[in-house]
């Protein structure tokens, strides 16, 4: 019988080429649900991504460092224990210019796509 739950216990390890660790737990590239991704984040000291405009609220709760989002121009940053909501279609950039790394977890209603990011080229 299959249970009612399941524990994940290997996360799909996201490729990057820029340092960050991205663990997804539950998402499309883990167990193919589209609805809802849930990630686990380190990003290094240094660390950016470019603007974009996603096709899904994002829901961001800093553990351990501080992390800065540029959202529609204004400049906000968020230290361990602190959380946000970034509404869809709203311009966001994502970095951390500060000394520590910053780990965070990231849930994103539908789930995070390439095809949903809309990411600015630089």
């Amino acid at each position: 019988m299959e249970k009612n739950y399941k524990i994940q216990k290997s996360p799909f390890v996201v490729p990057t080429t820029d340092g960050k660790l991205i663990e997804e737990h539950f998402g499309n590239a883990t167990d193919k649900n589209s609805q809802i991704s849930i990630a686990h984040m380190v990003a290094p000291s240094g660390w950016s991504e470019p603007f974009q405009t996603p096709e899904f609220d994002e829901y961001t709760y800093i553990i351990k460092g501080k992390k800065q989002f540029i959202i529609d121009d204004e400049i906000v940053v968020l230290e361990a224990g602190q959380s946000i909501k970034i509404n869809k279609n709203t311009r966001v950039q994502y970095s951390n210019p500060f000394e520590e790394e910053c780990e965070y977890l990231a849930i994103c209603l539908p789930a995070f796509s390439m095809d949903l990011v809309n990411r600015e080229e630089n």
